[in-house]
């Protein structure tokens, strides 16, 4: 948990690099939480997708005014060309469906407080500012929900164009809250007015709040949004961007090195270098890049939230169609070894990401790229049933090295990698065993 205090020192700093600071303490046990975190532990991979008026222009959404960019008042004037004409919220789904996802997160209001939903607050919305028209959130979780994916809504706790906020632009303000708390309480009722909205029209499989670090958690009234969220749905999952009152931890963009402490994490993620469409953002992240950064995640427990960004007609770049159907494909000849698994090897046993079956009986070695000679597992107790290729039945050969008769010390285990049969991004060996995962984590000799 970052503290507050530090995040207060450093509040300027990350804001002008436009790198928002993470939450990711746990206001409950644990174990209390983990009946209704259990869909999310399985599901290993999320869509992100940020849309909004900021695609008109391809600029950055909302920070590109309040970072002085652009003025306040030509960043809403891109009301006038978001049309969403060519919106297919089933293709969406179906294409989030392809890319193996089990959930996805869309953007009903980002910091610059125009919603993609009729919000009935008097306040900027797609529906009355732009030719758009409609109410674009309900009819992809419909799409969602006919596929068995979870729907998750992003809402940004901040709201930079409402008169009634403190905060506007990177070096002004509108007012302190101490000078004025009438003025924050209206602020928060309509805040409050619209998550209620959201709650009830759209019911939520999860909440991925943003904008926590401005104010803390009593100003925000974090403990009240996490009661009302459960009292209308119970099993609604929260992020850990609510000032310590979320569910998980959500690292963003950079993987962490070591695996993070909390229970459940995700990984955050763009596909170039632009949460939203730019035009002039070319650096796509090759279909290998974002596989092995998943199985990454994976192994150490966590999830991937990769994201898109349409563009403002809401069609999706062909880039970002390619990757989610190469990932969808990697994912469907893998499935066994992703979905539903638990975390691997710890650290030190396997130079690789892995993973095991929920009751530890069969372990995944992932192998990235082309692979040729052999790999190694360092002090498995176990004896190996079968090893073979995933999607393969050909037994791939091994052998014992180092193993003393008189010593409880296991042998390093020396497979084969077959030249034939790898996947072009990531090869993935299952290891059968005779029983539940068992390891050597001494010092060698007779330790």
């Amino acid at each position: 948990m970052v503290l507050l205090s530090f995040r207060r020192i450093t509040l300027a700093l990350l804001m002008s690099l436009h790198i928002p600071l993470c939450t990711a303490a746990q206001p409950l046990p644990a174990d209390s939480l983990t009946p209704k975190m259990q869909w999310f532990a399985d599901a290993k991979l999320g869509i992100f997708i940020h849309w909004g008026i900021y695609a008109v222009n391809g600029i950055d959404e909302s920070w590109s005014f309040h970072n002085r960019k652009v003025s306040w008042e030509a960043y809403m004037r891109q009301r006038q060309g978001f049309r969403a004409d060519r919106y297919d919220p089933a293709g969406w789904a179906d294409l989030i469906r392809e890319s193996g996802a089990r959930y996805a997160v869309l953007t009903t209001k980002h910091h610059d407080g125009v919603a993609l939903w009729d919000t009935r607050q008097r306040h900027y919305d797609v529906v009355d500012s732009t030719p758009a028209r409609r109410d674009l959130i309900a009819p992809f979780f419909q799409a969602l929900r006919q596929r068995g994916i979870r729907a998750g809504v992003y809402y940004s706790l901040i709201d930079w164009s409402h008169p009634d906020y403190p905060g506007f632009l990177k070096d002004s303000t509108r007012y302190r809250l101490r000078d004025d708390t009438a003025r924050w309480r209206r602020f928060l009722q309509f805040n409050h007015a619209q998550l209620q909205e959201v709650s009830e029209r759209f019911r939520p499989d999860l909440w991925w709040f943003d904008g926590d670090w401005e104010h803390s958690a009593s100003e925000w009234e974090a403990p009240l949004i996490r009661q009302r969220i459960l009292a209308s749905n119970p099993s609604a999952i929260i992020n850990g961007r609510l000032m310590g009152y979320g569910d998980y931890a959500t690292p963003e963009q950079n993987f962490p090195v070591s695996r993070p402490p909390e229970k459940w994490w995700e990984l955050c993620m763009t596909t170039n270098d632009n949460w939203g469409w730019q035009p002039t953002d070319n650096h796509w992240k090759s279909a290998y890049e974002v596989i092995t950064i998943f199985a990454d995640a994976v192994s150490n427990g966590g999830n991937l939230l990769l994201d898109i960004g349409p563009r403002s007609d809401g069609t999706i770049p062909d880039e970002q169609v390619q990757l989610l159907r190469e990932l969808g494909a990697w994912n469907r000849k893998h499935a066994e070894a992703i979905f539903s698994s638990i975390p691997g090897l710890p650290t030190g046993h396997f130079y690789g990401p892995s993973t095991l079956s929920k009751d530890s009986t069969t372990l995944y070695l992932y192998l990235p790229g082309n692979v040729s000679g052999q790999v190694v597992v360092k002090g498995l107790l176990n004896k190996i049933v079968s090893l073979n290729v995933v999607g393969q039945t050909q037994e791939v050969p091994f052998h014992i090295v180092g193993k003393i008769s008189w010593s409880p010390v296991p042998g390093l285990v020396y497979m084969d990698v077959p030249e034939k049969g790898q996947d072009k991004y990531m090869t993935v060996l299952r290891m059968t065993l005779d029983g539940p995962l068992r390891l050597y984590r001494g010092r060698g000799g007779l330790n």
